[in-house]
């Protein structure tokens, strides 16, 4: 899955985010960037804000403020729906697959922005190269695969609009260590080949095995950014912001 766009075309640039529920500040005028092949994760503690966040970022919850921009391209005003269209692919937390349709339709869902030409027929070819069990289970229901299938499914989806920055919300949850190495195998990959990341996840160690840099976020603001190797072995990220 190789990334298609010149490197320009490919930074993110969050700036002054801020998310409000009712009176409550979920996020308060946060700010970072993924350059162009770059993974960054955001961890912190349940309720820091990390899904308010991504969700604000794709547009699913209203934005008291910020600006967002994908390259010199403003997406502060894209609706959610039209996200994809401007080359960001989006893995919710929760999976959320088709579960009366078979996997590979579910899979060609993803690919609703894009015409059906011989780009798209490889990449259905390269998420099967990536997934082999779910080249096995096309014609499949999706909602009888099983939770770590249903999880390479969305990430399958998301894949195949060909995006310029894949963001993925929690894709460890509910799935065994086996699994989980599996989803990190998957994102390394993904890495090596050059796609951009953004990872929320509760697990520390697939965060900082599958990403360069993070934000560690506390009570909707940022705490602390750093590379991830140095973050893994920082005493008070370890004892206040993941309890370990």
């Amino acid at each position: 899955m190789k990334a298609g766009t010149a490197d320009a075309a490919r930074t993110l640039k969050v700036e002054d985010l801020s998310v409000h529920y009712g009176g409550v500040c979920a996020v308060r005028s946060i700010g970072f960037t993924v350059e162009p092949g770059e993974s960054v994760g955001i961890i912190g503690a349940n309720g820091a804000g990390k899904t308010s966040t991504l969700k604000a970022l794709m547009g699913l919850v209203p934005r008291s403020g910020g600006r967002i921009r994908l390259g010199d391209r403003d997406l502060t005003r894209v609706r959610a729906r039209d996200m994809v269209r401007h080359g960001i692919g989006y893995v919710p937390e929760g999976r959320h697959v088709f579960p009366g349709l078979p996997a590979e339709k579910n899979l060609l869902l993803g690919a609703y922005s894009k015409p059906w030409d011989k780009e798209t027929q490889r990449q259905l070819d390269e998420v099967y190269a990536l997934f082999p069990v779910l080249a096995e289970m096309r014609d499949r229901l999706a909602g009888a695969l099983s939770g770590g299938q249903q999880q390479m499914l969305s990430i399958g989806r998301a894949l195949m609009s060909r995006p310029r920055l894949l963001v993925l919300d929690e894709p460890s949850m509910g799935l065994s260590p086996i699994l989980v190495g599996s989803i990190l195998d998957v994102l390394l990959k993904l890495r090596e080949e050059g796609l951009s990341l953004l990872l929320v996840e509760q697990n520390a160690k697939l965060t900082f095995g599958a990403t360069s840099h993070c934000l560690v976020m506390e009570n909707g603001e940022v705490a602390m950014t750093g590379s991830s190797a140095d973050l893994r072995h920082d005493s008070r990220v370890r004892e206040v912001y993941l309890g370990l």
